[in-house]
């Protein structure tokens, strides 16, 4: 009895583990985020056999949904410092669920133009409802993490573009080849619904989640994590600060930071090679190396597992060097600067025949992208802290600029050339010129102080 009575404080003073819980949920979210986005990578070839889409008009279609995204991520922003991650996330994955399922009935609207119109219409409205994503990511991870942690936290989410190769690319590609292109948006649709339900029963902000004890709640605060935020101590959950910081002087301050503006070119320059991999990579691998759908769909998981691998291994290294007493700045600078030089090699493809080459190194450029892929580490590190939900659509915006260029681009390189070796060169290149940003551009990495006005 009295031992019973003894262990029971000590169990008491155990931290509870949520923050993970939280973790994996942003995870499968962002999985099925790039595996929506995905979809007409893995479905294109079929739908252009269907509907005679040129090179041109498919560079435009894929273009769709990142106009959008784009153009939405300031109000998606603005939305999430307002109202917080728990209601504008849930409405995010909702409507971009609904829009992929709509996606599945163009091929009731007769004639192929009016599906192309339809098309770049959902496409572009999915772009717009998943604008909150990665910011609200960015958001509930400075909320739930210390900044010993955050590194990881970050990269694990991030690294979920990987996973969705992995896991959605084969399964879309046996759906297509199957029973169909429409059963892909049938079914990815129908589970995002779902997914958004499940959101919605489980976030909370650290201060107000049921299952977080006092422990956790000050590991994460004593060591950096805005578990209270600026309004009703509310970061990750229900609300925001209210926007007080939150005008076009916020906005002029973050774009005239000369860290923040470095962070942003390498963010679009890393995100040219996440778009090729999304968009023109399949069409790849079905028209220059002549394997089938379900081939490509096979071939393409290998890349992104190394990806997945890469970008979980850059996480835990940035935050072991923070440990290990190095400074934020180096920690999350090596992995950036050293995964992109590694990048760099898919070059490489232009001047092998033997697939097995080709797979081995775009499987290598890869790894290095998803080590480098630190960007929103580097988000929750220096975002002003009454503006994460701002500053990190920002971030986001300059990104995925590269959505719109890049499939634009390899569409007439494309059309120009009919061959990918000039494709290739431009991934290429990107990926150095993100280490240039970084190591001449980006200085020290630290919180952003926003002035009064």
């Amino acid at each position: 009895m009295s031992m019973s009575r003894a262990a029971a404080p000590a169990d008491a003073m155990k931290r509870t583990k949520v923050r993970y819980v939280i973790l994996l949920l942003i995870f499968v979210i962002t999985t099925f985020n790039y595996a929506d986005r995905a979809t007409l990578s893995v479905t294109g070839s079929a739908m252009r056999a269907e509907f005679g889409f040129d090179a041109i008009r498919m560079g435009y279609i894929f273009s769709a949904f990142s106009w959008a995204y784009v153009l939405s991520q300031l109000p998606a922003g603005w939305l999430l410092d307002r109202f917080g991650a728990r209601r504008v996330y849930a409405a995010s994955i909702f409507l971009w669920s609904l829009f992929t399922l709509l996606q599945s009935s163009i091929g009731l609207l007769g004639s192929a133009a009016t599906a192309v119109t339809a098309l770049f219409v959902l496409r572009f409205m999915m772009g717009a409802a998943e604008a909150p994503a990665f910011p609200a990511n960015a958001k509930v991870v400075a909320s739930w993490f210390p900044t010993s942690e955050r590194g990881t936290a970050s990269a694990i989410f991030n690294a979920a573009q990987y996973f969705a190769a992995v896991v959605f690319t084969p399964l879309m590609a046996w759906l297509t080849h199957a029973f169909g292109w429409h059963h892909v948006y049938i079914v990815m649709g129908i589970a995002g619904l779902l997914l958004a339900l499940t959101w919605l029963a489980v976030m909370k902000n650290p201060a107000d989640h049921p299952g977080i004890n006092k422990q956790e709640l000050d590991y994460i605060e004593e060591g950096g994590g805005l578990v209270r935020g600026h309004r009703r101590g509310r970061v990750g959950g229900n609300g925001g600060n209210g926007g007080n910081a939150l005008g076009w002087s916020a906005v002029r301050q973050l774009l005239t930071n000369r860290m923040l503006l470095g962070v942003y070119l390498a963010q679009f320059c890393i995100n040219v090679l996440t778009y090729f991999f999304l968009t023109w990579f399949p069409i790849y691998l079905v028209q220059a190396r002549h394997m089938t759908i379900l081939q490509a769909g096979l071939i393409a998981s290998l890349p992104a597992i190394c990806g997945f691998l890469g970008g979980v291994l850059g996480g835990v290294l940035s935050d072991s060097l923070i440990r290990h007493g190095r400074s934020v700045t180096f920690a999350r600078k090596l992995p950036i600067v050293a995964g992109m030089l590694l990048s760099s090699c898919i070059i490489g493809c232009n001047y092998v025949d033997a697939d097995w080459l080709v797979v081995a190194l775009m499987s290598l450029a890869f790894f290095g992208k998803g080590i480098g892929a630190l960007g929103w580490a580097v988000v929750a590190d220096t975002a002003p802290k009454e503006a994460i939900g701002l500053s990190g659509s920002i971030f986001n915006m300059f990104g995925n600029a590269a959505g719109i260029v890049t499939p634009i681009v390899i569409g007439y390189i494309l059309a120009r050339t009919g061959s990918f070796n000039g494709a290739l060169a431009f991934v290429g290149v990107n990926a150095l010129i993100t280490v240039f940003a970084y190591l001449v551009i980006v200085k020290d990495i630290k919180r952003v102080e926003l002035r009064p006005v």
